[in-house]
């Protein structure tokens, strides 16, 4: 990437940080900005940038982004209180996950029938992650019940975390069937990948916030450095699990997890340094995602294509998850709210990334068309209809109340866990308000 590039990204990114206030009460997200600043950017506009698919900066700064974003989404997850008052997104997470994997996979195989198998449990994988910063008012309006709002802010801070292994795992299983000469290794290999990363990260991310808690007790240990601190554990544990063998993407995420649940002194603050370089990182994730990967399929979109997307962001989500629901006395307004906002976004670029990476599947076109087209679909169409759906939803729960429903399930009280987002950045705040 030239250094002139590199300006006309700085450059976006500045003039949308002086106007975050306005835009942030909008209906314009970051991603769907950054997305269209690309996108007008790129060879399917004015061409100012031209990036191949296999720039070496892409893959990077996917990395570092996927690193830090297992890292920071599962450290601010609370466990001890997730088992307790957040049985919504377990259910959602445990029950509705795979089912949204195994429906995305079948629906593959119908509208897509040139997929192998694998490549349609491939593509079901990378889009089953949701990213709840494509909808920001949905995680942060109060007009939302918090067990409502918290129940899809924590999903998407696990989800990702947990499909990773299963698409290693895939991937690992494509890579044997493909006949390469790691074919009678690849039972072994999946082993030290999912076995070795979640040790090493586990250790290292328990010891890193045990060393946190003995400092910050003796006085050693500043804010500012605490902060970097954390970053640094998080590319340890990613870099420490790669030296032995495991994966480092399993290491960061449960790096975050132990670190989470292990520091004695956490608040919204000890992730700040991390919440905004992470913040950085997304925007120029989606800044690539319009000027070099969306052009890809500008071109050449198929209808099939099309209709999986659809189907993606509907029927795969949303059957599921009113399934993970039932039993648990909501309202169908309700289970339809948590089922629209499963928006896809950062996890399943990084994961197609990963894929295209590491991964030989004889149809990866296909499958590049078609997350890319279901990604870009989600940032329109998730971001247009955050505040609408906000609006409306609490339009129908307050008719409910003035009839004498029940909505108790709905107002049950839940430990409200850190949004991936500052509040002030979400809910439209600038600096300077009262």
């Amino acid at each position: 990437m030239s250094e002139a590039n590199l300006l006309l990204i700085l450059l976006g990114i500045t003039l949308f940080s002086l106007f975050s206030g306005p835009i942030g009460r909008s209906s314009l997200t970051p991603p769907m900005a950054f997305t269209a600043l690309g996108l007008v950017m790129s060879p399917v506009g004015f061409g100012w940038i031209d990036l191949a698919l296999d720039n070496q900066v892409i893959h990077i700064v996917a990395e570092v982004t996927l690193i830090l974003v297992l890292f920071t989404d599962a450290a601010r997850i609370d466990l001890k209180h997730l088992r307790s008052d957040h049985d919504l997104p377990l259910r959602m997470l445990v029950v509705g996950m795979p089912l949204t994997i195994l429906v995305g996979m079948l629906a593959a195989l119908v509208v897509l029938p040139e997929l192998l198998l694998i490549e349609a449990l491939v593509l079901a994988v990378i889009l089953a992650p949701t990213d709840a910063a494509l909808g920001q008012a949905v995680v942060s309006s109060p007009k939302v019940p918090e067990r409502i709002r918290q129940s899809l802010n924590v999903e998407s801070g696990l989800n990702d975390g947990i499909a990773l292994p299963v698409l290693l795992f895939v991937i690992s299983f494509a890579v044997g069937a493909h006949g390469s000469e790691q074919e009678t290794e690849w039972v072994s290999f999946v082993a030290q990948q999912l076995i070795l990363g979640p040790l090493a990260g586990a250790l290292i991310g328990w010891v890193g916030a045990s060393a946190i808690n003995w400092a910050i007790e003796r006085g050693f240990l500043t804010h500012e450095f605490c902060n970097i601190y954390l970053l640094s554990v998080a590319f340890i544990a990613y870099l420490a699990a790669d030296q032995i063998g495991g994966n480092g993407f399993i290491a960061a995420f449960l790096a975050g997890v132990a670190t989470g649940n292990t520091l004695k002194h956490v608040n919204e603050e000890i992730y700040e340094f991390a919440e905004s370089e992470g913040q950085l990182l997304n925007l120029i994730i989606f800044f690539l995602f319009g000027v070099a990967l969306l052009p890809q399929v500008w071109n050449h979109l198929s209808w099939d294509s099309v209709v999986y997307a659809l189907l993606s962001l509907t029927l795969v989500r949303m059957l599921p998850v009113f399934t993970s629901l039932i039993g648990k006395h909501l309202r169908w307004e309700t289970s339809l709210f948590l089922g629209w906002f499963g928006p896809r976004g950062l996890a399943s670029i990084l994961f197609l990334l990963l894929v295209l990476d590491h991964a030989h599947l004889t149809h990866v076109s296909l499958v590049f068309d078609t997350v890319i087209l279901t990604v870009a679909m989600s940032v329109v169409v998730h971001g247009l209809t955050a505040l609408p759906g906000v609006d409306a939803y609490a339009t129908a729960l307050k008719i409910c109340a003035r009839r004498g429903d029940d909505l108790s399930s709905e107002q049950q009280p839940v430990t409200a866990m850190p949004l991936r987002l500052s509040a002030s950045l979400e809910q439209g705040g600038t600096i300077g308000d009262d």
